[in-house]
């Protein structure tokens, strides 16, 4: 019961400080590297570099956010409310990194597909 009374006491207190902190959108569809043209891939590129930067933002402001809450001296939370924030900042974090790499991860793929399938 304390444990369900603590989330929601935080659950209140959060919605306004995350709607701070925008979750970026990952592109789109990627180009096929068996049939994309360079300027398809010059233009995925340009996408997922500034998909990148974005979630980089994201993920410094979520780390503002969360350090300030665990030093801000009028949210008096106590040891339990602050391991709550820190294990939801780390999922948050996680998350992002994990979507970030795979995104790179999914173009560079097809960034070499595309370089065999064009520098022969």
């Amino acid at each position: 019961m304390k444990t369900a009374m603590v989330l929601a006491l935080l659950a209140l207190s959060l919605p306004a400080a995350a709607a701070e902190c925008a979750y970026p959108r990952a592109p789109g569809r990627l180009p096929d590297g068996n049939t994309a043209t360079r300027d398809e891939m010059v233009t995925a590129k340009k996408q997922v570099d500034t998909y990148l930067a974005s979630v980089n933002t994201y993920l410094d402001c979520i780390k503002f956010e969360h350090d300030a809450s665990l030093t801000d001296p009028a949210a008096a939370l106590n040891d339990e409310q602050k391991k709550q924030l820190s294990l939801r900042f780390v999922q948050k974090n996680d998350a992002a990194v994990d979507e970030q790499q795979d995104v790179a991860s999914r173009f560079n793929e097809q960034l070499r597909v595309f370089k065999a399938r064009t520098n022969k």
